[in-house]
């Protein structure tokens, strides 16, 4: 299989020949882009240009006619970047990872490789698994929550996916990228412990999944360079994780040094060459970089691209778009939006509900993430008022912007039920580029997006307007969008209901209508923590230059800090009821095993999330109270009652000596939870004595 390490590694001695066979131009051309400095501004410029976008074509980078084909990069991780009016567009990964569902993200992996494959590239950049320290990154919507154990099995299930269709997956943005405004400048620093047990491990679960690339981030870590930094690329990437595939930098700025960055550990410069080419030949003749480093980065590109593109799956552009493709962003879509709120309000009956008020300007809105590097070009998107319309069509539907709230007032007394759409666009967060990052950048230069300065509440004018119209109608129910956690607390008794949406994707219009009407059960889980107060979180100048990132973050934080947030993490309401018994736990091998009874106890059909949560109470460390370890989505019939059998790896159960540099398993009683959600109310323990 080409997305394992053993099968790359069996192609060494074959990869090595052909490295041994080039010049050193040739093997430092295979490290860089295809694309020179003196091209840069032209490339820029063309993005600007109608018709055309970032990535429209797959970027080349390396490459030598005859010998080896070049890298094709394409981006993500919504889609795939490439073309105009065509590529399947999903959740952003946010929403995903409300999903809890790894076997669905694998199959979206395989769509994704399929079109990547249909475009003509062969790698796919958009496994992105930064941690969030703060919800207001304004990139965090491209990943999958806030704790380290699920956005590894996400990311690694997307991996798998992509990798099976002879596509390398790229991993991003390596590492503590979680700041946008200032990511060209900032210097994180963290302790051991948070750098191991939190900020690295979701990498290390990509890279045992088989992983063929990373990308190192622009941010510097410990006042060095992430593009340049031996510890983490060479020392522990390459080293501790056994890493067999490459590294590429991040674009244009993520490499600062010719002499730093190939004697750290830096593969493959993107996307133009610029201080390796010529300069970095220069540098090997002038004995600053030994050969070596060289020949290893060429044996890893080489090795690699044979792995992917020896006898590669062949797709044509009908896969891109195609009905399969779009009925899983559906899909997808469908499981993530999440309902955290429903006082008898949810799900609206199509026979009673003879006219809805919809409200807010988003409701009518093609609204499907950020405007930066992840964004998709799809042949339609359902707004919210499409999909009431598509799903709904007897119900006479009255819209209003809500930019005249006594308007919005009259038409919510006026009708059976309305429904709010607030929240945020790409104007409100995502990638952040300002007029002069990259040069001019002509038409292409935008000051949208970033980190969410603003804090983690609606705007105020969506907040002023649910206050004034939820009241007016027993029937309310708010959709929030929006790509991580938004404050509730000073408007949610204004409605009945509560649903988030995140950016749902091309068919997200469809699945919210669904989901109103009781098409489809709810029944995805808050992939983050939402607080009462967002000054329970860390707190993050988003303009510094340095930036310290503590141990506990998120529910963690609240649970060590005592404090009770709003919702928990993993919570998510359903139209039907369910009930887990108290879980067994057993250890086999290297892994725990964990039994748990989950029953439908309701009158509909349903997916539920059994989670299931490591209980430190009786450290002799500073550990958080309990912290996921493990989950499982399952389906049941009314009445249906199933035994769901989670691993655990003991490994994840771990904490990092500082002082021995060893991972160590406290000798201890641990108490193992299961449930529905974090949130001790929703959980049943057991005590186990492991070490």
């Amino acid at each position: 299989m080409k997305h394992t390490k053993e099968y790359r590694l069996s192609l060494t001695d074959e990869a090595r020949k052909i490295v041994e066979g080039m010049t050193l131009e040739e093997k430092v051309s295979l490290m860089g882009a295809n694309f020179y400095m003196n091209q840069l501004q032209e490339l820029l410029d063309s993005l600007g240009a109608e018709g055309t976008h970032y990535n429209i074509e797959p970027y080349p980078a390396g490459g030598i006619e005859g010998v080896i084909p070049p890298v094709q990069f394409c981006d993500g991780p919504r889609g795939v970047v490439c073309g105009i009016g065509k590529t399947t567009c999903f959740p952003v990964s946010m929403a995903r990872g409300a999903t809890f569902d790894p076997a669905l993200e694998e199959q979206i992996g395989h769509a994704i490789g399929k079109e990547v494959r249909g475009f003509g590239g062969n790698l796919f950049a958009g496994v992105c698994i930064n941690l969030p320290y703060n919800p207001g990154w304004g990139r965090s919507q491209e990943t999958y929550g806030e704790e380290t154990v699920h956005i590894g099995a996400m990311g690694a299930a997307l991996t798998r996916g992509v990798q099976d269709e002879d596509v390398m997956a790229c991993v991003k943005h390596y590492a503590f990228n979680q700041m946008e405004n200032a990511r060209f400048k900032v210097s994180v620093y963290a302790d051991k412990r948070t750098e191991r047990e939190v900020f690295l491990p979701h990498f290390k679960d990509c890279i045992d999944a088989g992983a063929a690339a990373i990308m190192s981030s622009y941010n510097l870590y410990n006042q060095v360079q992430c593009g340049h930094h031996k510890y983490l690329l060479s020392t522990v990437l390459k080293g501790e994780w056994d890493f067999d595939g490459f590294v590429m930098s991040d674009f244009i700025y993520g490499v600062k040094d010719t002499v730093e960055a190939a004697n750290g550990g830096q593969d493959m410069e993107m996307v133009i060459t610029n201080y390796f080419g010529d300069n970095l030949v220069k540098a090997v003749r002038d004995g600053f970089v030994p050969e070596e480093k060289v020949d290893e980065a060429a044996l890893r590109i080489v090795r690699t691209i044979m792995a992917f593109d020896r006898d590669h799956k062949t797709y044509d552009m009908s896969v891109v778009g195609c009905p399969e493709h779009i009925a899983l962003a559906k899909r997808a879509a469908e499981e993530a939006i999440t309902l955290i709120k429903n006082e008898g309000v949810l799900p609206l009956d199509k026979n009673a509900i003879r006219k809805l008020a919809v409200v807010g300007k988003l409701a009518d809105r093609e609204n499907i993430g950020d405007h930066g590097s992840s964004r998709v070009y799809p042949a339609y998107t359902i707004t919210p008022l499409q999909g009431i319309a598509k799903v709904a069509p007897d119900v006479e539907v009255v819209y209003t912007d809500g930019s005249d709230i006594e308007t919005a007032k009259r038409a919510a007394a006026e009708a059976d039920a309305v429904l709010i759409v607030a929240g945020f666009d790409c104007d409100d967060e995502g990638e952040y580029i300002a007029g002069d990052d990259f040069g001019s950048m002509s038409g292409a230069a935008m000051s949208v997006g970033g980190d969410r300065k603003g804090g983690l509440s609606l705007h105020a004018d969506d907040i002023a307007l649910i206050r004034a119209v939820g009241p007016m109608n027993q029937k309310s129910a708010v959709v929030m969008i929006g790509g991580n956690t938004i404050t509730t607390k000073e408007w949610q008794d204004c409605a009945g209901a509560l649903l988030m949406a995140y950016y749902p994707g091309q068919e997200g219009g469809t699945a919210i209508a669904e989901i109103l009407f009781g098409d489809v059960n709810p029944s995805g889980k808050l992939p983050f923590v939402i607080p009462a107060d967002e000054k329970d979180l860390p707190q993050v100048d988003w303009e510094a230059t340095e930036q310290y990132y503590g141990y506990y973050h998120g529910y963690t934080k609240l649970d060590k800090e005592g404090v009770k947030p709003l919702y928990p993490y993993g919570f998510g309401l359903s139209y039907t009821t369910f009930e887990t018994g108290a879980p067994e736990a057993n250890v086999d091998g290297d892994r725990l095993l964990v039994k748990v009874t989950v029953k439908n106890t309701g009158e509909r059909e349903g997916d539920e999330v059994v989670q299931v949560y490591a209980g430190y109470e009786n450290s002799a460390v500073d550990r958080p109270l309990r912290q996921l370890c493990g989950f499982q989505r399952v389906n049941l019939a009314v009445g249906e009652e199933k035994t769901v059998e989670i691993a655990v790896p003991l490994q994840k159960l771990k904490w990092y000596n500082p002082m021995s540099r060893e991972w160590e398993l406290e000798k201890m009683g641990y108490t193992i939870y299961a449930g529905t959600s974090e949130a001790l109310e929703d959980l049943k323990g057991t005590e186990i004595q492991l070490g």
